[in-house]
């Protein structure tokens, strides 16, 4: 597998991949109005925008993407992993090189957990530092980690 920087050519099929993810794993976890709310929160163009400003990765598996994650200094946002790739590797296969590239320049990455990614996170030795709560569509309301990691010296 290879992770590189996402290209332009990149942004439909990280959209689709972000998109069917959310689609078809969170709503085991969460109500109808917070899927929703992921889903319009990693839009096309929120993609489009994070790709144009050099903060997406992908990870390929030959000509297939196999997952993505997302940078902003040292907060790590959008890692999703194609559906039929999870269980085999794939997120820590766009961790490490995420937390690596964070740690050149910070000594903590943080992240924002989503319910079925907590566990996954709390493994690679994240640790909950807060939790949050946003407001959604009909008073729904999101409760979230906030997680960070501290760079082993």
């Amino acid at each position: 597998m290879k992770f590189l920087p996402a290209l332009a050519e990149h942004e439909k099929p990280v959209f689709r991949l972000v998109q069917n993810t959310i689609r078809s794993i969170y709503p085991n976890y969460y109500l109808a109005e917070i899927v929703d709310f992921f889903a319009s929160l990693h839009s096309q163009e929120a993609i489009s925008r994070d790709i144009a400003a050099g903060r997406v990765y992908v990870l390929l598996d030959g000509p297939r993407l196999a997952g993505t994650g997302t940078l902003r200094e040292n907060h790590i946002t959008r890692v999703f992993a194609a559906p039929d790739f999870l269980g085999k590797g794939v997120g820590h296969l766009i961790m490490e090189p995420l937390e690596g590239i964070i740690f050149e320049n910070y000594d903590t990455a943080y992240l924002d957990a989503s319910l079925p990614a907590g566990r996954f996170y709390d493994r690679r030795g994240y640790r909950t530092v807060r939790h949050e709560k946003w407001p959604v569509e009909n008073g729904r309301i999101l409760v979230y980690e906030v997680m960070e990691k501290t760079k082993i010296t």
